[in-house]
């Protein structure tokens, strides 16, 4: 996976109303089967109740949707002791990729919610009934009678009293409209459109109700300037354009969120100052006009996007800035005393990465909760926050989902008959078993929301033939004997570094019956050493094992690659301290195993984006190919974001570059590996697929012949449109792990036409769209012929290859 701050940040809105439908849209407390993402995405808070969307995708992340969306209602216990939650709203129409929850609004006893990816981006708004305690009835589903893929119907809704309005930015060429209803005999009649007046404002993205009064946000993009409109709604009922609000200066983003109270108006520009941000708060006068009252504006320089969420309560406003607190996110507090504002608080949670805390925000009264959809890595988490005597807010508790997680799946080798094995799609591979995620987390007490997995790699118990995979989590290596592959046991975990971060990199490689474990983003986590025979006698599983040795020259890394013939390993992506070598080979030599000592650096400084020689994976071998000029050397073979870097590294003192080659339409240069016969090398490009310049899973082919003067031989294009992650050769197959199309079996006997031959998906809900979630990687290297794939979310799978050809 693409390191962090690297491809994740550079490739890092007259009417049909359907009849009232009886039937009941809510169930009990305690989600949809398996794991789900963007919990939070959308929040709002009514008295004793809190209400937290949870769209099934991330409004701020590249990661396919895999579930229906939903909106959970939480309850204060009647002791004011904690939340818990009493209902989950969906319904049966909503489908994954709908975005239901990705807006959502409460009145009283209705909860309006926003559905604006239904039926390819038309959009579609959910009106939903209390009927009694937990349990709420879908009332109506508004949608468009004539619409079009891209309205985004549903984008942003706001309810007060019986005057409901739903936004569409993308209707008209992204110029955008708001529609409003209004509640008669028991439904909903459209009575109004509200209009944008500039192709390509998003009029409509953002909307907030007060009174008799409409607030519209137009946020535009970096070619139209945003906008932010007050309507009005005379005694006659119908709506007028009030005024128009507007800051002194031009407001990148100005529209992007707007908050609405008794004669304040606010309105957020995330994108002022290159991404610091800016709010705007308006006040309207006895005459009932709205002047610019003051700009507010985070304390901090640097990327915030302040502005992008608001909640106001009367004299006081939340501003959430999600990119703030170095990306974990903040929220500021602003109060207003007879017309000027004063900044009192900044909200924060320490160590979220990818948290984007802020990115939704409510308050009302002595309560506000700050939504946080990346926290819990992608889980999302909703923070309540309580105003204490001193008008301080504090942190008072945290509402989750409680999704049920998927089933371990053991006892016996389940074959894929007619494309499907149990729940998963499948072709010519077989599942032996699997794990998920709650069968493979922390041991003991600790939480287990929020934990991936990530790599994998395997060991072979030379004295006892054993077979065990080495699973990379979040937070910790995890250890499973899988000798017995329908029955694998979990004997346990060496948790990261101490005074490291939790990040969702790990990596593994094995020399000498050691693993050397490294972890991206991280802080000062260096190389973990674990002696894997202490594998041999574990009593009680699963246990907490503790490190064999320790190498502190590098603080983070993205990768570590090790050459066993040799004895010597190479961190690749090196960050955060240490000797990073630039991104490049950090050279390490590990023949004394639990003893590492540094050996050098390479990098080729014409590769990578900043031009370091950042490598962001490798392989390094003792080359036995048809060039024979470097024959018996060792060889490195980096896949440098850009291009390939191909480089002699015998002598650690004196590393030659050999070629530096990039290929067409590069986004990022990820990981590869070199055939059996040193001819060939297979690289995966992590980013083509989401750039579109792929149309699909791209595998990029190299004729390695001379080293020297490596070509692209062919581009193999793959049978879905998943983003690729790594891949490994062995005989005449690649076993490339494609995030949610899973792992997919390629034959190259003959390398100039690559063909597909089996596959088997790892996640069971969605498309296969490019993103990042499900198989992260892969080991196919085990004599037994047992492939063991990591699937982000769901955990760790055992399959078998149907009539695997004699390996050489």
């Amino acid at each position: 996976m693409v390191a962090r701050q690297r491809c994740w940040s550079v490739v890092l809105a007259s009417l049909a109303l359907v009849a009232p439908l009886a039937a009941q849209s809510s169930r009990p407390a305690g989600g949809p089967v398996g794991p789900m993402t963007g919990f939070a995405a959308a929040i709002a808070v009514t008295g004793r109740q809190v209400f937290v969307g949870r769209p099934g995708e991330l409004p701020t992340f590249p990661m396919p949707p895999g579930h229906v969306g939903s909106v959970h209602v939480f309850e204060r216990d009647a002791a004011g002791a904690g939340w818990r939650e009493t209902a989950v709203v969906t319904d049966a129409s909503v489908e994954i990729g709908d975005e239901f929850g990705q807006a959502l609004s409460v009145w009283a006893n209705t909860l309006v919610v926003g559905a604006p990816g239904q039926d390819e981006d038309a959009g579609a708004a959910y009106v939903f009934a209390r009927s009694g305690p937990g349990s709420w009835t879908l009332e109506a589903r508004l949608a468009l009678p004539d619409r079009a893929g891209g309205d985004r119907f549903g984008r942003a809704v706001a309810i007060i009293g019986n005057v409901l309005a739903v936004g569409s930015p993308g209707r008209a060429d992204r110029t955008g409209s708001v529609y409003v209803f209004a509640r008669e005999d028991g439904g909903w009649a459209h009575v109004a459109e509200l209009s944008g007046s500039a192709a390509g404002s998003l009029f409509g993205a953002r909307i907030a109700a007060q009174g008799d009064r409409v607030l519209v946000g137009a946020p535009g993009s970096a070619e139209v300037e945003g906008s932010a409109v007050v309507f009005r709604r005379r005694s006659d009922g119908a709506w007028v354009e009030d005024t128009r609000l507007a800051p002194e200066q031009p407001a990148p983003g100005f529209g992007s969120a707007v908050a609405f109270g008794d004669g304040v108006a606010v309105v957020g520009a995330p994108r002022v100052e290159q991404g610091r941000g800016a709010a705007f708060a308006f006040a309207r006068d006895r005459e009932a006009v709205w002047h610019l009252e003051s700009t507010l504006i985070p304390d901090e320089t640097g990327q915030q996007q302040f502005g992008i969420a608001l909640a106001l309560d009367g004299d006081v406003v939340w501003v959430g800035a999600p990119t703030a607190a170095s990306g974990s996110g903040a929220v500021d507090v602003f109060r207003r005393d007879g017309g000027a504002w004063t900044h009192t608080q900044r909200l924060a949670e320490d160590e979220l990465p990818f948290g984007a805390f802020g990115w939704a925000v409510a308050v009302r009264g002595e309560m506000g909760i700050v939504g946080a959809p990346g926290a819990a890595f992608f889980e999302g988490t909703g923070f309540v926050f309580a105003k204490d005597g001193s008008g301080e807010w504090h942190k008072a508790d945290a509402v989750v989902d409680r999704a049920a997680g998927l089933e371990p799946i053991v006892g016996g080798e389940v074959a894929c008959a007619d494309g499907t094995v149990e729940m998963f799609a499948c072709s010519d591979v077989d599942l032996i078993s699997f794990l998920p995620i709650s069968a493979v987390g922390p041991v003991g007490d600790q939480a287990r929301r929020g934990i991936l997995v990530n790599d994998v790699w395997g060991w072979t118990d030379p004295e006892t033939q054993r077979e065990y995979a080495l699973v990379g989590r979040v937070d910790a290596t995890a250890f499973v004997d899988i000798t017995e592959p329908a029955s694998p046991v979990y004997l346990g975990e060496l948790m990261r570094t101490e005074g490291a971060q939790a990040n969702i990199w790990r990596d593994i490689k094995v020399y000498q019956n050691h693993a050397y474990i490294v972890s991206d983003g991280a802080g000062p986590h260096g190389i973990q050493v674990f002696d894997l025979t202490e594998l041999r006698s574990v009593a009680n599983p699963p246990v907490k094992f503790a490190e064999t040795g320790h190498y502190d020259g590098i603080f983070s890394a993205h990768n570590i690659v090790i050459n066993e013939e040799t004895g010597f390993a190479y961190a690749v992506g090196s960050s955060m301290g240490g000797e990073t070598c630039g991104g490049g080979l950090h050279m390490v030599d590990i023949r004394d195993p639990a003893n590492p000592v540094f050996a050098g650096c390479f990098a080729d400084p014409s590769t990578g984006y900043a031009r370091s020689g950042y490598s962001h994976d490798a392989q390094c071998i003792v080359y036995h190919g048809p060039d024979e000029e470097h024959r018996g050397k060792e060889i490195c073979f980096g896949a440098n974001e850009t291009a390939l870097s191909i480089a002699d590294v015998t002598d650690k003192q004196n590393t030659k570059p050999l070629a530096a080659v990039s290929y067409p339409n590069v986004a990022y240069a990820h990981q590869g590996w070199v055939s059996d016969d040193h001819g060939y090398f297979f690289m995966n490009d992590e980013g083509d697929e989401l750039s579109g310049s792929a149309p699909r899973t791209r595998t990029i082919v190299w004729d390695i012949t001379d080293l020297d003067d490596p070509v692209v031989l062919t581009e193999y294009l793959g049978e879905t449109a998943a983003s690729d992650h790594n891949l490994y050769v062995r005989g005449n197959y690649v076993y490339e792990s494609n995030y949610v199309a899973g792992l997919r079996i390629i034959d190259i006997s003959d390398p100039a036409n690559p063909r597909e031959v089996g596959y088997f998906d790892t996640v069971p809900f969605g498309e296969n769209a490019p993103g990042f979630a499900g198989t992260w990687s892969n080991y196919p290297f085990f004599e037994s012929g047992t492939i063991v794939v990591t699937s982000m979310r769901e955990g760790l799978f055992l399959l078998k290859q149907r009539e695997r050809r004699p390996i050489p």
